[in-house]
């Protein structure tokens, strides 16, 4: 794989990614005003970064690839801390966290496992 650069839009990691920020999107919708500025504006960019990075880290050497993987990680983690705090909330029930959980948890294995294979 050295020195080749990936089409973002033929791997996994990317769709599944971009599925999480839809349904997020789709979970913000039942959120409260107040909350606009807050909670939804915090998991509204991090669900966007998760993507966001493997596409912008796609075009780039392995290595670099690398770090943009990991900043998708990274918000993948902090989405999931923040739905806790939207269940805490109660924003949202617990079979939309259960969902997301396990999408979440879905995409931190795959990408692991993708980013060792770099």
């Amino acid at each position: 794989m050295k020195g080749k650069r990936h089409n973002y839009k033929n791997l996994k990691i990317w769709q599944l990614g971009l599925e999480i920020a839809n349904n997020i999107s789709d979970v913000l919708l039942e959120f409260p005003k107040h909350e606009t500025y807050d909670l939804s504006s915090q998991m509204s960019r991090c669900s966007v970064s998760i993507p966001s990075n493997i596409a912008e880290g796609s075009a780039r050497s392995d290595k670099s690839f690398i770090h943009f993987i990991n900043i998708s990680l990274g918000s993948s983690f902090e989405l999931a801390t923040q739905l806790l705090i939207a269940k805490h909330r109660k924003y949202i029930n617990e079979q939309n966290l259960k969902n997301l959980e396990n999408r979440l948890e879905e995409f931190q294995r795959m990408t692991m496992s993708f980013q060792n294979k770099l």
